[in-house]
């Protein structure tokens, strides 16, 4: 049996990754540390095969005045976390970092293909503290302690929060959506959960980049989504122009609009499929909502 220590109460993916869990009662045993008030410094992670970090604040902000609250909990409470686990000496320590480290979205027509050589340079302090955590983990790799440093792009599922909330909120209630193909790499909630289980499992260490077997575009979602409502959308392209204009400013724009793909190949070396459902089957979940 796997004993596995989530360090990051009540988080959306810990959460999901320790339901999906019991599916196999025999094989894992979870328990979940909270963070923010120093409870994880009473307990001895010795008992345990694998700490999986998820503790974080994941929302984007351009706010300078949030910058060392940003650096507090993303990067010193990670490293932080990631010492006490080898000193403890934890075999597995697992780190969700983000696509965020490469910087913002490509624009509207420009393709932003990521590769696993691609250099980060992170746009905003969220990018910069979750980079400078995954940098820091990374250098305490040695023959006893194996970091796994998972580099996300967008995580959408039931109940989620962000961006995917907002826009499956505005297919219920608007009739119309800009005709605006783009592409980009997403991971549903499942699949991510499949990958971290397979993660630990096969004992792995070393910088990885899960994502859907396919790309998906804002339209898709949109169009997937308003099937799963029976209502009829209609994608317009009055406003692509302007849409166009704006995106050369980068923002908010981008992140419904713009590209941004992991290349396909990036995980060849992973080995294992752990993509088990797909983009229909995923954004029906996530419209209909399930519980966790």
């Amino acid at each position: 049996m796997k004993k596995i220590l989530i360090t990051g109460k009540d988080s959306y993916i810990g959460t999901f990754f320790e339901n999906s869990l019991k599916k196999w009662p025999k094989q894992y045993d979870v328990n979940t540390v909270g963070t923010m008030n120093d409870e994880w410094k009473a307990i001895s992670f010795s008992e345990y095969d694998v700490v999986f970090h998820v503790a974080g604040i994941a929302h984007v902000s351009t706010d300078s005045k949030m910058e060392s609250l940003y650096m507090k909990v993303n990067r010193d409470l990670a490293i932080k976390v990631a010492r006490k686990a080898k000193l403890d000496g934890i075999k597995q320590f697992i780190f969700m970092s983000s696509i965020i480290v490469y910087g913002d979205d490509g624009s509207m027509g420009e393709k932003k293909f990521i590769k696993k050589s691609t250099i980060p340079c992170p746009a905003n302090i969220y990018g910069k503290s979750k980079l400078e955590a995954d940098l820091s983990i990374q250098k305490m790799t040695d023959n006893r302690f194996k970091p796994v440093i998972i580099r996300t792009p967008m995580v959408y599922g039931p109940g989620c929060k962000g961006n995917f909330f907002k826009l499956i909120k505005l297919v219920k209630v608007s009739p119309i959506f800009p005709g605006i193909e783009n592409e980009r790499s997403m991971i549903y909630i499942d699949n991510l959960c499949e990958f971290l289980r397979l993660c630990v499992n096969n004992k792995v260490t070393g910088v990885f980049f899960p994502q859907n077997s396919e790309y998906v575009s804002t339209k898709e979602i949109v169009k997937l989504a308003a099937e799963c409502i029976e209502k009829k959308i209609y994608f317009i392209n009055w406003f692509n122009p302007l849409l166009r204009l704006m995106s050369k400013k980068g923002g908010f724009i981008n992140k419904v609009f713009g590209n941004k793909l992991y290349e396909k190949n990036i995980m060849e070396e992973f080995g294992f499929d752990y993509c088990i459902k797909d983009i229909n089957e995923s954004i029906k979940e996530s419209v209909w909502g399930r519980n966790i």
